[in-house]
């Protein structure tokens, strides 16, 4: 069949060289046989097709023809069948190989999908909605760690809060590390403050504790009181799709899949899919945020318009306890463990937890900060406990948070060097050592003990402190002495000149 405008190019050239049909041909790049046939009928491709009657014949034999009553028969009884055609095919070639065994796969899907449309069960239908300007946002996670991004060489598993405006498609992400309240409140109000303004309501969905109270004995789920105070703050009306309906929110559904594929075309254009930081890696998100939303520039500033000014303060973003040390010194904060200083034994600390870390403070001065532990994870400082370890060394074998005692993998190797060579005395060698980079600096320790251990030497205490004080010293400068004649000469040569 040839295009149309091979026949327009057929017809101009026979007219123009006096009806030399191999010519024409040649200049429509077609064969002379298939011009004199175009020719002789007067009509391009696109008026034959529509002038000829559609086949009501088959030009080969039908191959469902043995296995279509068969079919038929499962799919009058369960029609749902017809929505999983693979699974049917090979149930039909495993039980009844002589009917189905000759039916391709691809055949039998057609077949199916024709049934469907002729004798299926009506299929639920949706309805596009009427966005107004101005009228909500919608917000959900999505799980992020399919993009394989990596912090400083280690991998960063987290999901990523999204927030999209329906009526303009205007989105904002930012990463965070659970569907928290904390992260709903950072990732909602990043969202509003990118784009600058607030919409009247505020859209999530209805399975999660940060915004819903979940009780079992209650048919309804309704919003818990720290969410309500966070949407009062910005002036929006809480709204929740139904349990199980997440085409209700379909924007930000959708605009997920759209958002990671963005990411990942920029992390192959960037070549590198490891950050430095966090914070870097939230500026690249922010970058690709930005431009996705400049695209859609026309409606977004009609949007603006629509929008309700800002609050004049962000609402916390971190939440504040007040937690007891316990005799181990440790606290436990949202169920997970952290260590202070041993002096505050007995006291309460304030604990304010964000997203990324959590600070402890007594009396406003700050004595320890961590990163936040994920589950009943612990995060444990070793320079808290060490010289009451080093004082009860058959203590640490059996440390509860021992594995947090070995701040990075050379102290580990250490430990196990050390366990090789005198189990007995392998807990009161690493204690040493770990009371060693307390006073000097667990990095200093660090670079000595990579090169004692290459050196397969013995990674001791008293080996480290002998390296330590042996590296070069730092050199001397010599204080600069002015000659003061010099100045007495310029000033001279200044007089003169005047």
């Amino acid at each position: 069949m040839i295009s149309e405008l091979q026949y327009q190019t057929l017809m101009k050239e026979y007219s123009k060289n006096g009806g030399v049909i191999s010519h024409a041909a040649m200049k429509a790049q077609m064969t002379h046989k298939t011009g004199a046939r175009y020719v002789k009928a007067q009509a391009g491709p696109t008026t034959q097709r529509q002038a000829r009657q559609p086949r009501t014949y088959r030009t080969r034999a039908d191959p469902m023809a043995a296995l279509r009553t068969e079919a038929e028969r499962f799919l009058v009884e369960t029609p749902e069948l017809a929505s999983s055609p693979k699974a049917f095919w090979e149930h039909l070639v495993a039980t009844q190989p002589g009917l189905a065994g000759g039916v391709p796969l691809r055949t039998f899907q057609r077949a199916m999908r024709q049934w469907r449309a002729h004798h299926g069960p009506p299929q639920e239908v949706f309805f596009s909605q009427a966005r107004e300007p101005g009228q909500s946002i919608q917000y959900d996670w999505c799980h992020a760690n399919d993009l394989d991004i990596t912090i400083a060489g280690q991998p960063y598993k987290h999901l990523l809060g999204h927030a999209v405006f329906p009526f303009s498609n205007a989105e904002w992400a930012v990463p965070c590390q659970s569907e928290s309240s904390l992260s709903l409140r950072t990732g909602v109000q990043a969202g509003l403050w990118a784009i600058g303004g607030v919409p009247a309501e505020l859209w999530t969905d209805n399975s999660c504790t940060a915004t819903h109270t979940l009780d079992r004995g209650k048919p309804t789920r309704d919003f818990n009181e720290s969410y309500r105070e966070f949407c009062r703050h910005l002036h929006v009306t809480p709204h929740t799709i139904n349990v199980a309906c997440p085409h209700e929110q379909g924007d930000v559904e959708t605009a997920h899949r759209h958002l990671k594929r963005r990411i990942k075309n920029h992390l192959l254009l960037r070549g590198s899919r490891d950050f430095r930081h966090e914070a870097e890696y939230r500026e690249f998100l922010a970058k690709i945020c930005t431009a996705a939303n400049q695209l859609r520039a026309a409606k977004l500033d009609e949007e603006r318009r629509a929008l309700r000014a800002l609050p004049t303060t962000r609402y916390p973003e971190s939440d504040c306890f007040t937690v007891p040390v316990s005799s181990f010194s440790t606290v436990k904060v949202k169920q997970a463990t952290y260590s202070v200083p041993s002096r505050l034994i007995g006291f309460c600390v304030q604990a304010f937890v964000t997203e990324q870390e959590v600070s402890f403070y007594y009396e406003r001065t700050e004595v320890a900060r961590f990163p936040r532990a994920q589950g009943q994870q612990a995060r444990i400082d070793f320079r808290h406990i060490i010289a009451w370890l080093v004082r009860k060394p058959g203590a640490f074998r059996g440390y509860v948070h021992r594995e947090e005692l070995f701040p990075s993998l050379v102290y580990r190797q250490a430990y196990d060097r050390l366990n090789a060579l005198d189990e007995v005395r392998a807990d009161r060698d690493y204690l040493a050592v770990l009371s060693l980079a307390a006073d000097l600096g667990e990095t200093a320790v660090a670079t000595v003990l990579g090169e004692v251990l290459r050196a397969g030497a013995a990674p001791r205490a008293e080996i480290l402190r002998a390296r330590l004080q042996t590296a070069v010293a730092t050199p001397q400068v010599a204080a600069f002495i002015p000659n003061l004649a010099s100045y007495d000469q310029l000033l001279a040569e200044v007089e003169v000149s005047a």
